[in-house]
């Protein structure tokens, strides 16, 4: 910069915001937050420890299920002790190199939920269009890598985003408005130019999500296909009987993801509560209900929990 400028970033912290406007209840506020939290963590470690402990569930299905339930423990302790601290502590600032660590988990972790249903969608796919071939083409050995390269997919393409945040100066307010940090709310606060985050941005969500999802969507296509070609009707009920705990989880995994990054690219005139509670669906309702969908769908791990 000039020589007047200092180098330094000019706010040494972020303020994270909880309900704007219900401060004063904060307290109450925090009880539903404690309760989500306890029961995603304790309902994602239970199937954790049945799937481990349990040698009959260790096929292709419940493997990937165990892949998403690790996902989602660590999106929601991604996500606790800034949410926590506000509601329970009102502490509100969070320094520059936390905010940028706490993006950087939420949304490669993102991601990678994003992947593993994609290959949740595979799954069912050969299960249902390929089944004798089932066992040769989900082996062990290929889950693992298929999973790894997800999970290194997720980790590289977010890997940029707090260096590419690092460069900037922040002198505008320092205000965010959800409880932990996103990468398209800490870039607005950036006075630089901020178009290289704003395009990146737009191409991982597009890339990444989009693409997952749209080839989601085409393996249920496939998949219909195939049962309806299907004799009976009851084999028919069956077959997509399997799938019905997969798209419960891609419906609460996608629907407010798709929504906040319509919100957050285009949608200005909206209210800010309304982005503020989908920001909460998005990242706390997945951790939270994937276990409980899982459980009432699956018989074997049902009474697994029951016994």
């Amino acid at each position: 910069g000039t020589l007047g400028t200092p180098p330094l970033h000019l706010s040494a912290v972020f303020l994270l915001t909880g309900i704007p406007g219900q401060e004063d209840v904060h307290l109450w506020i925090s009880i539903p937050f404690c309760l989500v939290y306890i029961i995603s963590i304790v309902g994602n470690s239970v199937i954790l420890f049945i799937i481990k402990t349990d040698q009959s569930l260790h096929e292709p299905m419940y493997i990937f299920l165990s892949m998403l339930a690790i996902t989602d423990l660590a999106l929601s302790i991604s996500t606790m002790p800034t949410t926590l601290g506000i509601f329970l502590f009102n502490s509100r600032e969070i320094s520059l190199d936390a905010c940028f660590a706490q993006l950087f988990f939420i949304h490669s972790l993102s991601f990678i939920e994003s992947s593993i249903l994609l290959l949740m969608a595979f799954d069912r796919f050969v299960a249902i269009c390929n089944p004798l071939r089932y066992a040769s083409i989900l082996t062990l050995p290929r889950i693992g890598k298929m999973g790894l390269v997800f999970v290194l997919r997720g980790v590289a393409v977010i890997f940029p985003l707090p260096f590419l945040l690092k460069r900037f100066r922040y002198c505008r307010a320092n205000v965010l408005s959800h409880c932990y940090c996103l990468h398209q709310e800490v870039m607005k606060l950036a006075c630089s130019d901020i178009t290289l985050n704003y395009i990146y941005g737009f191409f991982l969500t597009v890339s990444m999500v989009g693409l997952d999802s749209l080839f989601i969507f085409l393996s249920y296509v496939m998949i219909l296909k195939t049962v309806l070609k299907v004799a009976s009707h009851g084999e028919c009920l069956r077959a997509l009987n399997t799938c019905v705990s997969h798209l419960c989880a891609v419906l609460l995994f996608y629907t407010p993801e798709i929504g906040l990054a319509v919100i957050h690219r285009f949608g200005t005139g909206s209210p800010p509560l309304f982005k503020v509670l989908l920001g909460y669906i998005s990242l706390l309702v997945p951790p939270l209900m994937n276990p409980i969908v899982y459980s009432v769908k699956s018989k074997h791990l049902r009474c697994c929990v029951c016994y």
